[in-house]
């Protein structure tokens, strides 16, 4: 069963298409790695799901659930990491995860809980403004994390960790579907930690999705190419170079 599908979801701005006719299949209880060099379209297609942009055309369905007729009720059941987290510097760091608790209406206990799946216990009450780059975005996992939601949309959760706090959390997102019976939908310029810690993968370049499926069809298709298959990074700079060369040929 897939938890999220699109039927040829696509963004255009301005005459600029950020996302073409893209048609994913994320399968429940896994974890998805979605990859694709800086402007692929990433950002824009989480953006999308969180009803923060609204497509130009197509359409998607998160756990039965149709866009837009449900936005409200798709929201309540997804927690989202999506480029630098904002926090209220001036409250701590268990203060602002209060306020998300609050709206969501989940217990106290959610706060605590939360605080302590990303490692954040002992610097509960320090002011937001005075976390490093690694704190503000453990807290911003956190607020993700916070009252368990059954899907996790989170954009670079890793970024300004140090390989301690990169292995730390690429463990805990590996570890959260069957702990919580929850999907997590991540993206990562890492290829090395997405290839430790994905079920499926969907690559994309230029809006257009060149692939997706597990780790061991990637590894096939690469090879019946004739890409690298020695790990997950060359393949993915054989496959996006190769599109790039396609396309200025095109051109």
């Amino acid at each position: 069963m897939n938890i999220i599908e699109t039927e040829n979801l696509s963004k255009t701005y301005s005459g600029f298409t950020a996302v073409s006719n893209i048609n994913l299949h994320i399968p429940k209880g896994t974890v998805y790695g979605f990859l694709g060099p800086n402007g692929a379209g990433k950002s824009t297609t989480m953006k999308m799901f969180l009803g923060l942009t609204k497509p130009t055309s197509g359409n998607f369905h998160i756990n039965g659930k149709k866009y837009p007729e449900n936005r409200v009720s798709i929201l309540k059941e997804t927690g989202s990491f999506i480029e630098a987290p904002a926090f209220y510097g001036n409250l701590t760091g268990k203060e602002n995860l209060e306020i998300i608790q609050k709206i969501l209406g989940l217990p106290k206990s959610a706060v605590s809980e939360a605080l302590e799946l990303v490692g954040l216990t002992e610097f509960k009450n320090r002011l937001a403004k005075k976390y490093s780059l690694g704190m503000k975005q453990r807290l911003g996992l956190a607020g993700a994390l916070i009252g368990r939601p059954p899907i996790l949309i989170l954009d670079e959760p890793t970024n300004g960790l140090d390989p301690v706090g990169i292995h730390e959390i690429r463990t805990l997102i590996r570890s959260l579907p069957e702990q919580y019976d929850c999907t997590v939908l991540v993206s990562s310029h890492l290829l090395s930690e997405v290839e430790l810690m994905a079920d499926n993968i969907g690559i994309l370049n230029h809006g257009h999705l060149l692939f997706e499926g597990s780790l061991a069809e990637l590894k096939e298709n690469a090879a019946f190419q004739g890409y690298p298959t020695d790990n997950l990074e060359d393949t993915f700079l054989a496959m996006i170079n190769e599109d790039n060369q396609q396309r200025s040929c095109v051109k």
